[in-house]
């Protein structure tokens, strides 16, 4: 009997906890429909006062900025890298990157409206995103993200232009073809360019990009972790600046420091870090500047750092 009237009182709570929890959801929808704040993360460019949000002026001229720059370039990679360059910052304080510029340009408070479960409403906040400027910004999100990728990719410079080169002393340019929505890049030989014989030893005239760039960057993650470069970064510090700790722990974290960086900024490192690309018939040879290692590494830590202390 006493395990009956539990299980009746259990039954009893259950119930009630769930028309609590209906009531409520009722309740921030019925809210949302009146276009009413209910709350959250505030949006860079408002302000929350009296439980509504106010339109931030300052901020306000970053959102149109970001807005217009992303219907100028048509990429937020490229947006990306250009907003985190000029050091603009979320509402949190810290340096944008391309997951928060995507849900900056599809949040609809924008356009003065409230969303409750894909809906909108309309808002009581003002909008700080006109129509046309949104439609245009839509219309290119609405592309396939592969065709914005490859016009990224045309955009920024090819990570060995001007340091591979054939063991005939020939420089291989950057070159790229394309078949439907698909962008292939290829390093060819300035011989094959330009019809002149080339010798009959093997030497590839043409590399995939990816292939040859891979095979580089490889080698560069595979020098940085040995005993002798650790020696070398850690000799070359400003103890003041970075710590030994610091310096170990991003040698380590190379590939996951490259992965976070943009195109152009991969570009600049290499072509720091690397003399001469060399292609034979048995492979390449790459010619790095070992010296060179620690500054390299002082720029990439330096951002990061900044950005930690924000």
């Amino acid at each position: 009997m006493g395990r009956l009237t539990l299980n009746i009182l259990l039954s009893f709570a259950q119930f009630e906890r769930e028309v609590t929890a209906e009531r409520i959801r009722d309740k921030v929808k019925a809210s949302r429909m009146k276009g009413i704040w209910m709350g959250g993360n505030i949006p860079l460019g408002y302000d929350v006062r009296d439980r509504k949000l106010v339109v931030n002026t300052q901020e306000a001229t970053t959102v149109v900025h970001i807005f217009t720059r992303f219907v100028e370039v048509g990429s937020a990679t490229v947006l990306a890298r250009d907003l985190r360059k000029e050091r603009v910052l979320s509402k949190k304080g810290t340096l944008i990157d391309k997951g928060y510029l995507y849900r900056l340009l599809n949040n609809r408070v924008y356009r003065g409206e409230a969303v409750h479960k894909g809906t909108a409403y309309p808002g009581e906040h003002d909008a700080i995103i006109d129509a046309r400027l949104w439609d245009q910004v839509h219309d290119i999100l609405g592309e396939s993200p592969r065709m914005r990728a490859n016009n990224s990719r045309t955009q920024t410079p090819a990570l060995l232009k001007g340091i591979l080169f054939t063991a005939t002393g020939a420089a291989m340019t950057p070159s790229s073809t394309k078949k439907g929505t698909r962008r292939y890049s290829y390093y060819v030989s300035m011989d094959l360019l330009k019809n002149r014989e080339a010798p009959k030893d093997g030497i590839p005239q043409r590399l995939p990009a990816d292939t040859v760039e891979g095979a580089v960057v490889n080698e560069i993650q595979r020098i940085l972790r040995t005993p002798e470069t650790t020696a070398q970064v850690i000799a070359k510090l400003d103890r003041d600046d970075i710590t030994e700790a610091e310096a170990i722990a991003a040698l380590r974290q190379f590939p996951e420091l490259w992965a976070h960086l943009f195109p152009a900024e991969q570009a600049r490192i290499l072509q720091l870090l690397v003399r001469r690309v060399t292609v034979t018939a048995e492979g390449l040879i790459i010619d790095l500047r070992t010296d060179a290692i620690a500054g390299v590494m002082r720029d990439i830590m330096t951002p990061r750092r900044l950005e930690a202390a924000v």
